[in-house]
């Protein structure tokens, strides 16, 4: 069984053959799916997307660094009200991205300081997003992120170093198809075994980050290559497949806290 820890159902792309999507996910073993929230809009979509497929999806409430610079003025009223939903189980996506800067920097940390807090009044885990900011995100943590707090990493793509300030802190850790990427995956690759197993979730970050070598090669990425991205990080961690995909559904069911985890 698989959990895919993050995927963009709110996406164009996926919603124009939604139902395709969750039967061949189905078919291909990943039980259960996390929508990503970027948005306000994407929040109030995701919740309509878990009412349709309960037993299979859960989400996250949250916004986006790069649309940090156009929120509404009642933002924090309208994420806290969204995470009401009982299918919300964390904050986010949330963060910094000093790579591109679509939002004006200042704005990317108010909301986000505006999220951390949320997540430690409602006691929810973090969904983090960063590129290119790990000093001033971790900054910003380690000022109001309550210790009570799980965070985890999303489509962490990072080095040793940044591993290991990530791991310092007790982040949890989303691998995606960069993994299968040998043209780029050389730094993830290199810090893959210093990663705690007991911190380790997957994500097809769909329908983005298409995992490279598939044949043919398909139009867009979807849950159901999960399995793909799994065998890939499996072979470099030198575990079975079926051992990983039983590690990282407990994981993701755990990080949640998605009621009783299998024997």
């Amino acid at each position: 069984m698989w959990f895919d820890a993050g995927v963009n159902l709110t996406n164009k792309r996926l919603l124009k053959d939604l139902d395709g999507v969750m039967q061949r996910a189905q078919q291909a073993r990943v039980w259960k799916q996390l929508i990503i929230s970027t948005s306000i809009e994407e929040a109030e979509q995701a919740v309509e997307l878990c009412r349709q497929y309960p037993d299979q999806l859960v989400m996250t409430v949250g916004i986006h660094p790069h649309d940090a610079g156009e929120i509404p003025s009642d933002y924090k009223e309208k994420l806290r009200e969204l995470a009401q939903s009982s299918a919300v189980v964390a904050i986010g996506e949330c963060g910094l991205d000093f790579n591109r800067n679509y939002s004006p920097r200042s704005a990317q940390e108010e909301v986000f300081v505006a999220q951390i807090e949320l997540a430690n009044e409602l006691n929810l885990p973090l969904y983090l997003h960063e590129r290119d900011a790990i000093d001033r995100q971790i900054e910003l943590l380690n000022q109001y992120c309550a210790d009570s707090t799980p965070c985890l990493t999303h489509c962490f793509t990072g080095g040793v170093d940044s591993l290991a300030r990530y791991a310092e802190r007790g982040h949890w850790f989303g691998i995606t198809g960069w993994v299968c990427d040998e043209r780029r995956n050389q730094e993830l690759v290199a810090a893959l075994p210093n990663l705690p197993l007991d911190r380790l979730v997957l994500e097809t970050d769909a329908p983005f980050l298409l995992p490279r070598g598939i044949k043919p090669r398909p139009k867009m990425n979807e849950p159901q290559l999960l399995p793909v991205v799994g065998e890939t990080l499996a072979g470099y961690l030198n575990l079975s497949t079926q051992k990983l995909a039983e590690l990282t559904y407990e994981n993701t069911k755990r990080f949640f806290g998605l009621g009783e985890h299998s024997d």
